[in-house]
C-alpha cells in the first residue's frame, strides 16, 4: 500500500512478527559463552538470547550469572530495567511510539493517545487478538521524520493518527 507524506510517497510494507526459535537451556549457554569476554557482557548476552529466542527466559538469569560472576539480583535488576528486553514469549507484531522531544513536539503525545485508543490497550500491552503489542520508546533516530514509530524492526516516520490506522490494518491483515 502506498500512504502520501507531505511532498514525498512513502511504501509501507509491514514485516510478520519474527519467528524465533523455542528456548533451548543448551544454546542458551552456549550464547552466554560466546559473549563473556565481551566489555560488560552482560547487555550483549540479552541481546544474543533475546535476538535467538524472542524474549530472555527466566531459566537463563541463573547461567547468567553464573558464567559472570554476578548476583541473579544484578542480572534480573537489569533485565527489568530496560524496557526492550521481553521475559516472555509473544507473537504479536511489536508497535513502538517514540516518546522523544522531537516526536513530541509534532504530535506524538496524541499519537500515542490515538493508538491506546484504537488498540483498546496501554504501553507494554498487547491486543486481545494477540496480533499487537504497543510499547514506548524514548528516541528511533528518527528526528527529522518526526513522529516516529517502529514496527518489528521497521522504521517509519511521519506517522500521523490515519497513517498508524492503515500500519494497524495491515498488520491485523484487514482492508
Amino acid at each position: 500500500m502506498f500512504v502520501s507524506c507531505h511532498l514525498m510517497r512513502i511504501r509501507v510494507e509491514v514485516s510478520q512478527p519474527r519467528r524465533y526459535e523455542p528456548y533451548s537451556d543448551a544454546e542458551a549457554s552456549r550464547l552466554i559463552e560466546e559473549e563473556r569476554s565481551q566489555q560488560g557482557p552482560l547487555i550483549p548476552i540479552f541481546h544474543r538470547l533475546q535476538e535467538r529466542f524472542g524474549y530472555i527466559d527466566d531459566r537463563a538469569i541463573e547461567p547468567i550469572a553464573e558464567t559472570l560472576n554476578i548476583s541473579r539480583a544484578e542480572v534480573f535488576g537489569v533485565l527489568s530495567f530496560y524496557s526492550d528486553f521481553r521475559r516472555s514469549p509473544s507473537s504479536a507484531t511489536s508497535v513502538r511510539i517514540c516518546r522523544a522531544e522531537a516526536c513530541q513536539s509534532v504530535g506524538g503525545a496524541a499519537l500515542l493517545s490515538h493508538a491506546e485508543n484504537v488498540l483498546g490497550v496501554g504501553c507494554g500491552e498487547e491486543t486481545n487478538d494477540g496480533k499487537v503489542r504497543l510499547e514506548q520508546v524514548f528516541c528511533l533516530g528518527n528526528c527529522a521524520l518526526s513522529p516516529a514509530v517502529m514496527v518489528e524492526e521497521r522504521l517509519i516516520g511521519l506517522v500521523t493518527p490515519a497513517r498508524f490506522d492503515e500500519i494497524i490494518a495491515s498488520i491485523r491483515g484487514s482492508e
